[in-house]
Protein backbone atom coordinates (compact mmCIF):
# COMPACT_ATOMS: atom_id res chain seq x y z
CA UNK A 1 0.00 0.00 0.00
CA UNK A 2 1.34 3.50 -0.77
CA UNK A 3 2.06 5.43 1.80
CA UNK A 4 0.58 9.16 2.28
CA UNK A 5 2.99 11.68 3.81
CA UNK A 6 1.68 14.25 5.95
CA UNK A 7 -0.67 17.28 4.84
CA UNK A 8 0.89 20.58 4.05
CA UNK A 9 -0.31 23.09 6.51
CA UNK A 10 0.57 26.86 6.61
CA UNK A 11 3.68 27.52 8.91
CA UNK A 12 4.72 24.95 7.92
CA UNK A 13 9.08 23.85 6.77
CA UNK A 14 9.63 23.50 3.41
CA UNK A 15 12.83 22.06 2.47
CA UNK A 16 14.32 23.38 -0.76
CA UNK A 17 17.21 21.32 -3.10
CA UNK A 18 18.26 21.65 -6.29
CA UNK A 19 18.66 18.28 -8.03
CA UNK A 20 19.34 19.24 -11.29
CA UNK A 21 20.61 21.90 -13.29
CA UNK A 22 21.51 25.23 -11.39
CA UNK A 23 19.17 27.73 -10.74
CA UNK A 24 19.86 31.75 -10.56
CA UNK A 25 20.42 33.38 -7.12
CA UNK A 26 18.09 35.91 -8.15
CA UNK A 27 15.43 33.83 -8.90
CA UNK A 28 15.50 31.14 -6.09
CA UNK A 29 15.34 34.65 -3.46
CA UNK A 30 12.20 36.15 -4.83
CA UNK A 31 10.26 32.82 -5.09
CA UNK A 32 11.51 32.00 -0.98
CA UNK A 33 10.41 35.28 -0.53
CA UNK A 34 6.76 34.65 -2.25
CA UNK A 35 6.70 31.60 -0.69
CA UNK A 36 7.36 33.71 3.08
CA UNK A 37 4.31 35.51 2.43
CA UNK A 38 2.32 32.51 1.93
CA UNK A 39 3.02 32.01 5.34
CA UNK A 40 5.81 29.10 5.24
CA UNK A 41 9.35 28.91 6.61
CA UNK A 42 11.80 27.71 4.50
CA UNK A 43 15.10 25.81 4.73
CA UNK A 44 17.92 25.57 2.59
CA UNK A 45 20.16 22.49 1.51
CA UNK A 46 24.06 23.60 1.36
CA UNK A 47 23.95 23.24 -2.70
CA UNK A 48 20.83 25.30 -3.66
CA UNK A 49 22.99 27.76 -4.90
CA UNK A 50 25.71 25.68 -6.06
CA UNK A 51 26.90 25.72 -10.32
CA UNK A 52 28.96 22.71 -11.55
CA UNK A 53 28.92 22.95 -15.05
CA UNK A 54 25.01 21.34 -16.38
CA UNK A 55 24.10 20.43 -12.58
CA UNK A 56 24.33 22.14 -9.51
CA UNK A 57 27.23 20.02 -8.29
CA UNK A 58 28.27 16.16 -8.55
CA UNK A 59 25.53 13.68 -7.77
CA UNK A 60 26.79 12.14 -4.54
CA UNK A 61 26.57 15.56 -3.04
CA UNK A 62 22.84 16.26 -4.31
CA UNK A 63 21.58 13.30 -3.10
CA UNK A 64 22.70 13.92 0.00
CA UNK A 65 21.14 17.33 0.19
CA UNK A 66 17.94 15.09 -0.35
CA UNK A 67 18.61 13.12 2.58
CA UNK A 68 19.15 15.32 4.62
CA UNK A 69 15.79 17.11 4.13
CA UNK A 70 14.41 13.19 4.78
CA UNK A 71 16.61 13.62 7.80
CA UNK A 72 15.40 16.96 9.02
CA UNK A 73 12.32 16.23 11.62
CA UNK A 74 11.32 20.49 10.89
CA UNK A 75 10.47 19.85 6.97
CA UNK A 76 7.36 18.91 5.95
CA UNK A 77 7.50 18.94 2.36
CA UNK A 78 10.60 18.59 0.11
CA UNK A 79 10.22 21.31 -2.93
CA UNK A 80 12.45 21.07 -6.07
CA UNK A 81 13.84 24.64 -7.15
CA UNK A 82 13.77 23.57 -10.86
CA UNK A 83 14.35 20.39 -12.99
CA UNK A 84 16.49 21.05 -16.29
CA UNK A 85 18.93 17.77 -16.46
CA UNK A 86 21.15 15.36 -14.34
CA UNK A 87 18.00 13.97 -11.85
CA UNK A 88 18.24 10.64 -12.71
CA UNK A 89 22.28 10.79 -11.53
CA UNK A 90 20.88 11.07 -7.62
CA UNK A 91 19.56 7.82 -7.73
CA UNK A 92 21.94 5.50 -6.87
CA UNK A 93 22.98 7.55 -4.03
CA UNK A 94 19.02 7.57 -2.01
CA UNK A 95 18.62 5.48 0.89
CA UNK A 96 15.30 3.89 0.06
CA UNK A 97 14.24 2.29 2.82
CA UNK A 98 15.20 5.26 5.26
CA UNK A 99 12.88 7.55 3.28
CA UNK A 100 9.63 4.52 3.67
CA UNK A 101 10.12 5.22 6.95
CA UNK A 102 10.40 8.90 7.36
CA UNK A 103 7.70 9.85 4.68
CA UNK A 104 7.32 13.75 3.47
CA UNK A 105 6.05 15.23 0.73
CA UNK A 106 8.10 15.69 -2.57
CA UNK A 107 6.89 17.93 -5.56
CA UNK A 108 8.23 18.54 -9.13
CA UNK A 109 7.86 18.10 -12.14
CA UNK A 110 10.48 17.65 -15.61
CA UNK A 111 13.13 16.34 -14.86
CA UNK A 112 12.35 15.78 -11.32
CA UNK A 113 10.09 13.03 -13.01
CA UNK A 114 12.09 10.41 -12.22
CA UNK A 115 12.50 11.12 -8.73
CA UNK A 116 8.98 11.30 -8.04
CA UNK A 117 8.44 7.52 -9.81
CA UNK A 118 11.25 6.12 -8.04
CA UNK A 119 10.44 7.26 -4.81
CA UNK A 120 7.09 6.24 -5.50
CA UNK A 121 8.43 2.16 -6.78
CA UNK A 122 11.53 1.88 -4.42
CA UNK A 123 9.72 3.74 -1.31
CA UNK A 124 6.49 3.29 -1.63
CA UNK A 125 5.57 6.95 -1.28
CA UNK A 126 3.02 9.09 -3.00
CA UNK A 127 4.86 11.98 -5.08
CA UNK A 128 3.31 14.76 -6.79
CA UNK A 129 4.05 15.82 -9.92
CA UNK A 130 2.81 19.48 -9.56
CA UNK A 131 4.99 23.11 -8.85
CA UNK A 132 8.31 23.39 -8.13
CA UNK A 133 10.25 26.68 -6.50
CA UNK A 134 10.40 28.63 -10.02
CA UNK A 135 6.37 28.23 -9.89
CA UNK A 136 5.87 30.65 -7.14
CA UNK A 137 5.38 33.80 -8.28
CA UNK A 138 2.50 36.41 -9.08
CA UNK A 139 2.02 35.66 -12.97
CA UNK A 140 1.47 31.81 -11.69
CA UNK A 141 -2.11 30.91 -12.40
CA UNK A 142 -5.11 30.65 -9.44
CA UNK A 143 -5.67 26.98 -11.08
CA UNK A 144 -2.16 25.84 -10.34
CA UNK A 145 -2.17 26.94 -6.65
CA UNK A 146 -5.45 25.39 -6.33
CA UNK A 147 -4.44 22.04 -7.52
CA UNK A 148 -1.40 21.77 -6.01
CA UNK A 149 -2.89 22.82 -2.36
CA UNK A 150 -5.97 20.45 -2.88
CA UNK A 151 -3.25 17.56 -3.45
CA UNK A 152 -0.86 18.37 -0.51
CA UNK A 153 -3.07 20.08 1.87
CA UNK A 154 -6.91 18.58 1.92
CA UNK A 155 -8.25 15.28 2.01
CA UNK A 156 -11.29 15.37 -0.36
CA UNK A 157 -12.01 11.90 -1.73
CA UNK A 158 -13.11 11.22 -4.47
CA UNK A 159 -11.21 14.24 -5.97
CA UNK A 160 -11.86 15.14 -9.30
CA UNK A 161 -8.52 16.27 -11.69
CA UNK A 162 -10.13 19.05 -14.13
CA UNK A 163 -8.48 21.41 -17.02
CA UNK A 164 -9.08 25.00 -16.57
CA UNK A 165 -12.17 26.10 -19.01
CA UNK A 166 -9.57 27.33 -21.97
CA UNK A 167 -7.99 23.90 -22.12
CA UNK A 168 -9.54 21.35 -23.53
CA UNK A 169 -9.22 17.63 -22.72
CA UNK A 170 -10.05 14.94 -24.90
CA UNK A 171 -11.20 11.10 -24.22
CA UNK A 172 -9.84 9.25 -27.54
CA UNK A 173 -10.08 5.93 -27.28
CA UNK A 174 -12.87 4.73 -25.17
CA UNK A 175 -12.85 2.77 -21.56
CA UNK A 176 -12.72 3.12 -17.82
CA UNK A 177 -10.04 1.83 -15.93
CA UNK A 178 -8.81 1.89 -12.02
CA UNK A 179 -5.38 1.97 -11.02
CA UNK A 180 -1.98 3.72 -9.34
CA UNK A 181 -1.15 6.77 -11.71
CA UNK A 182 2.60 6.64 -12.69
CA UNK A 183 4.61 8.77 -14.92
CA UNK A 184 5.55 12.51 -16.27
CA UNK A 185 8.21 13.58 -18.70
CA UNK A 186 8.89 11.52 -21.70
CA UNK A 187 12.56 12.17 -22.61
CA UNK A 188 12.95 11.43 -18.75
CA UNK A 189 10.96 8.76 -18.21
CA UNK A 190 13.00 7.01 -21.61
CA UNK A 191 16.14 8.27 -19.96
CA UNK A 192 15.17 5.22 -17.12
CA UNK A 193 14.85 2.69 -19.64
CA UNK A 194 17.70 -0.31 -19.04
CA UNK A 195 18.28 1.03 -15.64
CA UNK A 196 17.59 -0.27 -12.36
CA UNK A 197 15.51 2.82 -12.23
CA UNK A 198 12.98 1.65 -14.83
CA UNK A 199 9.82 3.26 -14.56
CA UNK A 200 7.24 0.29 -14.07
CA UNK A 201 3.65 0.42 -15.83
CA UNK A 202 2.18 -2.95 -15.29
CA UNK A 203 -1.43 -2.69 -14.33
CA UNK A 204 -1.00 1.46 -13.98
CA UNK A 205 -2.26 4.11 -15.26
CA UNK A 206 0.71 6.02 -17.70
CA UNK A 207 0.54 10.25 -18.05
CA UNK A 208 3.32 11.44 -20.64
CA UNK A 209 4.35 15.22 -21.26
CA UNK A 210 6.99 16.66 -22.45
CA UNK A 211 8.38 20.28 -23.66
CA UNK A 212 10.72 21.26 -26.39
CA UNK A 213 10.82 18.68 -28.33
CA UNK A 214 10.49 17.96 -31.62
CA UNK A 215 8.45 15.57 -33.66
CA UNK A 216 10.68 13.34 -34.61
CA UNK A 217 12.27 13.00 -31.47
CA UNK A 218 8.91 12.06 -29.69
CA UNK A 219 8.19 9.57 -32.19
CA UNK A 220 11.45 7.70 -31.08
CA UNK A 221 10.55 8.25 -27.62
CA UNK A 222 7.28 6.59 -28.26
CA UNK A 223 8.89 3.60 -30.12
CA UNK A 224 11.25 3.08 -26.97
CA UNK A 225 8.14 2.98 -24.72
CA UNK A 226 6.33 0.16 -26.80
CA UNK A 227 9.47 -1.36 -27.81
CA UNK A 228 10.06 -1.71 -23.93
CA UNK A 229 6.59 -2.54 -23.34
CA UNK A 230 5.28 0.13 -21.37
CA UNK A 231 2.33 0.73 -23.50
CA UNK A 232 1.77 -2.71 -23.69
CA UNK A 233 1.95 -3.15 -19.30
CA UNK A 234 -0.63 -0.35 -18.33
CA UNK A 235 -4.11 0.13 -18.19
CA UNK A 236 -4.27 3.52 -19.72
CA UNK A 237 -2.64 6.37 -21.50
CA UNK A 238 -3.21 9.82 -20.28
CA UNK A 239 -1.59 12.07 -22.49
CA UNK A 240 -0.72 15.87 -21.08
CA UNK A 241 0.50 19.03 -23.25
CA UNK A 242 4.23 19.14 -25.62
CA UNK A 243 4.79 22.72 -24.76
CA UNK A 244 6.57 24.59 -27.79
CA UNK A 245 7.01 21.08 -29.17
CA UNK A 246 7.95 21.95 -32.82
CA UNK A 247 6.42 19.78 -35.83
CA UNK A 248 8.81 18.05 -37.84
CA UNK A 249 8.64 15.89 -41.16
CA UNK A 250 5.06 17.89 -41.28
CA UNK A 251 4.29 15.65 -38.22
CA UNK A 252 2.98 17.20 -35.02
CA UNK A 253 2.22 15.92 -31.36
CA UNK A 254 -0.75 15.28 -31.83
CA UNK A 255 -0.43 13.08 -35.48
CA UNK A 256 2.21 11.12 -33.27
CA UNK A 257 -0.90 10.27 -30.91
CA UNK A 258 -2.88 9.28 -33.63
CA UNK A 259 -0.75 7.34 -35.06
CA UNK A 260 1.10 5.33 -32.27
CA UNK A 261 -0.96 5.70 -29.21
CA UNK A 262 -5.14 5.41 -30.52
CA UNK A 263 -3.79 1.91 -32.23
CA UNK A 264 -2.68 0.08 -29.13
CA UNK A 265 -6.68 0.12 -27.96
CA UNK A 266 -5.88 1.59 -24.31
CA UNK A 267 -8.47 3.67 -22.66
CA UNK A 268 -6.76 7.41 -23.78
CA UNK A 269 -7.42 10.59 -22.83
CA UNK A 270 -5.39 13.50 -24.41
CA UNK A 271 -4.27 17.22 -23.26
CA UNK A 272 -4.23 16.99 -19.56
CA UNK A 273 -2.95 20.62 -18.57
CA UNK A 274 0.22 19.35 -16.84
CA UNK A 275 3.66 19.68 -16.99
CA UNK A 276 5.64 22.02 -18.95
CA UNK A 277 2.60 24.64 -19.60
CA UNK A 278 1.24 27.66 -18.23
CA UNK A 279 -1.74 25.31 -16.19
CA UNK A 280 -0.71 22.29 -14.20
CA UNK A 281 -2.82 20.14 -12.98
CA UNK A 282 -1.49 18.21 -9.43
CA UNK A 283 -1.05 14.60 -10.35
CA UNK A 284 -0.32 12.36 -7.16
CA UNK A 285 2.11 10.02 -8.47
CA UNK A 286 1.46 6.50 -6.91
CA UNK A 287 -2.38 6.93 -5.66
CA UNK A 288 -5.44 4.89 -6.97
CA UNK A 289 -7.10 7.30 -9.84
CA UNK A 290 -10.21 6.20 -11.84
CA UNK A 291 -9.80 7.05 -15.17
CA UNK A 292 -12.96 7.24 -17.38
CA UNK A 293 -11.94 7.78 -21.04
CA UNK A 294 -15.91 7.43 -22.18
CA UNK A 295 -16.96 9.79 -19.95
CA UNK A 296 -13.70 12.17 -20.01
CA UNK A 297 -12.90 12.24 -16.41
CA UNK A 298 -9.54 11.64 -14.10
CA UNK A 299 -11.13 11.15 -10.69
CA UNK A 300 -8.47 10.41 -7.37
CA UNK A 301 -9.84 7.59 -5.43
CA UNK A 302 -8.17 7.78 -1.87
CA UNK A 303 -7.02 11.06 -0.11
CA UNK A 304 -3.54 11.17 -0.93
CA UNK A 305 -1.75 12.80 2.75
CA UNK A 306 -2.36 11.83 5.88
CA UNK A 307 -3.38 13.99 9.18
CA UNK A 308 -1.11 13.67 12.57
CA UNK A 309 1.20 10.64 11.07
CA UNK A 310 2.35 9.85 7.64
CA UNK A 311 0.21 6.08 6.64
Amino acid sequence: MAIKPLALQRGDTIGLVTLGSPLDATTINTRVQYLRNMGFNVVFGKYVYSIDGIVSAPADKRAEDLMDMFKNPNVKMILATRGGTGVQGILPYLDYDFIRENPKLVSGYSDITVLLNSLNQFSDLITFHSLMLIDFRPETPAYNFSQFFAATSTFTSPRAIINPPEVVRMGINPGNVTGPIVGGNITSIVNTLGTPYEIDTKDKILFLEDTHTPANMILRYFTQLSMAGKFNDCLGIIMGECTNCPVAYNTSYADLINSVLVPTGKPLITNLATGHGRYKAAIPVGARVNMNATNNTITVMEPVVSWGQAT
